[in-house]
Parts: structure tokens; C-alpha cells; sequence
């Protein structure tokens, strides 16, 4: 079976239609996707609402974004898995992509074009550190 695709997800529109072609990729390929969103801090938030409290941490609210990512994305052909991962995003899916032996890392190509360019970009930095292939998406466009 082949490792699993990876895409980042953070609730945009450009990664939803790169999770889009990913999820595309993954069924042309019968591989797994895995849809991920990155959160860097450990915060834990305690809610209270009368007698019930609840924990909520900022892997929760990542994992949250991913998963409704998932269902969006889900098809009857698709094996589809969401995830959060600690760390700044470019780190984060690069982390995750070695831990589950990943075929592939699908990123959009936000922030590549102009000025944003300059200051970096998450498809720039996986794509000159991932140690598994690299899709860059055009999400410019619709």
C-alpha cells in the first residue's frame, strides 16, 4: 500500500482547493490522504459554563479546522484522515509527512508570487526541505 498524501490545511480557501487537488491526486493514486493543520502553541483554554468545564487546546481547535476540511473533501472512493500537527506549518507537515512515511506533501502556491515571496512562503520552504515528493497547487485561481 502507498504512504499516505499530505496536505495542509488552515481554513482558507487556497488550501481548500489544494486539499481539493490532493484529495484528486490520492484517488488517481489509491493512496490515503491525510489533511493536517499545523498549530505552534500548547495553549490550553479551561471554559466554564455553570457546573460543566471544558479543556480546549489549540491542537483541538487545529484538529478541528482539518477535520471539517475532511468531511468536505470526503467521497465514497476516498480514504481520507485529518490531523493536527505542532510546529510552524512548513515544519509541522514535513514532520508529519516523515512519521507516516508519506509519498507526498501537496501544498498551495500562496505567497510565492510578489513581494509575499520575499518573506517566505509554507510551499518553499517543504519543497526545499521535504525528504518525500512535493506537489505545489496553483490555488491563485478558481
Amino acid at each position: 500500500m502507498p504512504g499516505p498524501i499530505i496536505v495542509g490545511v488552515d481554513g482558507s480557501p487556497t488550501a481548500r482547493r489544494a486539499a481539493e487537488k490532493a484529495r484528486d491526486l490520492a484517488l488517481k493514486l489509491q493512496a490515503p490522504l491525510h489533511v493536517v493543520s499545523a498549530h505552534t502553541e500548547n495553549e490550553i483554554s479551561h471554559i466554564k459554563s455553570g457546573s460543566d468545564e471544558w479543556i480546549v487546546t489549540s491542537a483541538d481547535n487545529a484538529h478541528r479546522i482539518a477535520d471539517g476540511e475532511a468531511r468536505k473533501l470526503r467521497t465514497p472512493d476516498a480514504e481520507i484522515v485529518a490531523a493536527a500537527a505542532h510546529g510552524k506549518p512548513s515544519e509541522a507537515l514535513i514532520s508529519y509527512a516523515e512519521r507516516t512515511g508519506a509519498q507526498m506533501i501537496v501544498v498551495g502556491n500562496r505567497r510565492m508570487r510578489g513581494m509575499a515571496r520575499m518573506l517566505g512562503s509554507v510551499a518553499n520552504s517543504v519543497s526545499h526541505n521535504a525528504t518525500c515528493d512535493v506537489y505545489i497547487a496553483n490555488t491563485s485561481g478558481s
